[in-house]
């Protein structure tokens, strides 16, 4: 056979070397990248089978000489609020820029635990020196708990393994904070708009406006749940409109409020004379809207950029800020009649 016949070979795989070491590729990735929990005679076989089978590990030999990749991986869900995720990674990237690194970025299309193994993966195969997660979970796998065990993890959205460090403000405390606001102005009940009930915030927010209205003596109503978006605020304040003792609605996020003003309105129910709203998150757009927006703050890029800090330098388990209210037109004491 001439070469120009010949049929290039193909590289061998991480996989490749699982198989011939006996151990599992997440097995092969660890003791690639030098960590402490692979026991040395599984690394002298997964070494071993690199060197028989020429296995170009790239990244992770990189990683092996210069005890670092110079990336920090970035986990994100497709769905939810956009302004929150382009936000979340412009800080991220700002800041990661600023110190001299990359960012390798890893989407998730829905909350599922095979997906976010993959990705956690993925990163951890590329030698990552340290991972932000933007994804909610609220289930987590012994998978997810050994990377992020072997890697440092900060998560930005309320969600947590056994090792990885929390960022963000106090999700329960910003529900509480929405509807302390609407009490005070003298309204008797508070509904909610909440999020989607596997998002971890969006239970925590919902948690903090049942305790909140428990504490004043008033029994919450039914929650009405939707995705984040407007046009599920939208359908909602439909529902909303429709209850005529409603003068005070807390949304789990700007989104969501603004398809509630809107279904208001169409109903002919002015904001904030005849229904006042709170929303969580603060966007830019927000003090936009008409009528400007009342909501608790949540500096997505700020987020962003503090959980790189927190990666590269920080020593706290925690970092949990205050939540803080920007009070703006939305909300008013409701009409005497």
């Amino acid at each position: 056979m001439t070469k120009a016949t010949e049929r290039p070979t193909r590289q061998p795989s991480m996989a490749d070397v699982a198989r011939a070491a006996g151990v599992s590729a997440q097995t092969v990735s660890r003791a690639l990248r030098d960590s402490p929990n692979v026991n040395p005679e599984t690394r002298k076989r997964v070494l071993a089978a690199v060197e028989r089978l020429g296995y170009r590990f790239n990244n992770a030999a990189r990683v092996l000489s210069s005890g670092r990749s110079h990336t920090i991986g970035l986990v994100l869900l497709q769905s939810g609020g956009y302004y929150s995720r382009s936000a979340v990674t412009a800080g991220v990237e700002a800041a990661a820029g600023a110190a001299g690194y990359a960012v390798s970025i890893a989407t998730i299309a829905r909350l599922d635990t095979g997906l976010m193994e993959r990705s956690l993966s993925k990163l951890a195969d590329q030698g990552v020196d340290g991972i932000v997660i933007a994804v909610p979970l609220i289930s987590v796998t012994q998978k997810m708990e050994d990377i992020t065990r072997d890697i440092p993890t900060v998560t930005l959205d309320g969600s947590r393994t056994a090792s990885a460090r929390v960022l963000g403000i106090d999700q329960k405390e910003a529900g509480r904070l929405a509807t302390r606001h609407l009490l005070d102005l003298g309204h008797r009940q508070v509904w909610h708009v909440s999020g989607p009930d596997e998002w971890i915030e969006a239970r925590q927010r919902r948690q903090g406006w049942q305790e909140c209205l428990a504490a004043a003596g008033i029994q919450a109503p039914p929650p009405l749940e939707g995705d984040w978006s407007p046009d599920s605020g939208y359908r909602q304040g439909q529902v909303l409109a429709m209850i005529p003792d409603v003068t005070a609605v807390f949304a789990a996020s700007d989104e969501m409020a603004f398809g509630v003003i809107r279904a208001l309105r169409e109903h002919g129910r002015s904001v904030p004379g005849d229904v006042s709203i709170v929303s969580v998150d603060d966007i830019a757009l927000a003090a936009y809207c008409h009528p400007p927006l009342t909501t608790v703050r949540q500096d997505f890029y700020r987020s962003g950029a503090a959980a790189v800090a927190l990666l590269l330098g920080g020593e706290a388990t925690e970092a949990l800020a205050t939540a803080s209210l920007s009070v703006r037109d939305s909300t008013a004491p409701p009409r005497r009649h």
